[in-house]
């Protein structure tokens, strides 16, 4: 099952035809188009029960992130009930069609749609699957899988306003999410950090006002740069984090500098906070922060749990 998003931002119509045309052309394909917030999930979902051998997305993160959601959790799209192993579910294969496609790039596909498409044909015709790991994010009775990041705060209250900017007609570019964030910077309360971290054999850190969780790297692109705040973080092992105790532009400056760019060493700092190959942890809030998962806004929560789920998800590349 091929599920097109037919709002992705790097795609028209001939060049997705083409591609639905050249996987036509190599396996038996059903393809579906999503209408709205969700659907993605509701459709991998349905291939996982009607047992398709693999559910291919072409569209941005957003639309993988559900598409993942929805293979592990096929029983009416229940987040949470797992679906058995990677080898029982259908293998995902991930063709980039969005404004940053984080995830696409950290597995090592091309960025253009294209040229992705090529590399897909050619793991589907020798074979070649990937296992790796997720993250999981759970508040409150809900639950849900994250491929690359989540985050907690600052960056949340970015995306917030980017989608804002996106609903209004404007494309989410990445010079859109570097002046939305300058801006947003001088209207964040830089005074009062709000978060906790906690976990099993973590010392407790205070004072947190953003969390960045990783579970690969790097965390996201400004055009062709990489961003790795967490150059240790892979699909291999646990989750990663890095969470800044200071807003102060110095502070903000100084991190910037250490992880723009191809990742030399973990960024340093008495202002850092930084966890590696987790297993499982918990950020608390004194007040609502905003939330993200893989660049989608999810509100504002009080508390949530990041565990990490090992070899969960077949890659077809």
């Amino acid at each position: 099952m091929l599920l097109v998003n037919p709002k992705a931002t790097t795609t028209n119509a001939r060049t997705r035809d083409v591609l639905i045309r050249a996987l036509g052309a190599a396996v038996d394909l059903s393809v579906e188009e999503t209408g709205y917030r969700g659907h993605a999930a509701t459709l991998a979902a349905t291939a996982h029960a009607k047992g398709f051998d693999a559910v291919a997305v072409l569209g941005g993160d957003g639309t993988i992130n559900e598409a993942v959601n929805g293979l592990l959790n096929p029983v009416n799209g229940r987040v949470g009930s797992g679906g058995g192993g990677a080898d029982e579910r259908p293998g995902l294969i991930v063709i980039p069609g969005g404004s940053a496609n984080v995830f696409a790039r950290g597995l090592g596909l091309p960025n253009d749609p294209v040229q992705a498409t090529g590399a897909v044909l050619e793991a589907l015709r020798e074979g070649r699957r990937r296992v790796v790991g997720l993250g999981q994010a759970s508040w409150g009775e809900q639950s849900r899988y994250f491929t690359f990041c989540s985050g907690m705060g600052f960056d949340a209250e970015v995306i917030r306003a980017v989608e804002g900017l996106r609903g209004a007609g404007f494309r989410a570019t990445p010079a859109r999410y570097v002046t939305t964030m300058l801006r947003h910077y001088f209207m964040t309360d830089r005074r009062n950090p709000p978060m906790t971290l906690r976990g099993p054999g973590i010392p407790e850190v205070d004072g947190v006002f953003l969390a960045i969780i990783c579970n690969t790297t790097p965390w996201t692109y400004i055009g062709d740069q990489p961003v790795s705040p967490t150059p240790w973080a892979s699909f291999e092992t646990g989750l990663d984090l890095l969470g800044l105790r200071r807003l102060g532009m110095a502070a903000i400056l100084r991190t910037a500098q250490q992880i723009v760019g191809e990742p030399r060493s973990l960024p340093s700092g008495g202002h850092l906070t930084q966890l590696h190959d987790e297993a499982e942890f918990t950020l608390t809030a004194s007040r609502p922060v905003a939330f993200q998962l893989d660049g989608d806004y999810l509100g504002e929560r009080e508390q949530v749990t990041y565990r990490s789920v090992p070899a969960a998800l077949q890659v077809l590349l």
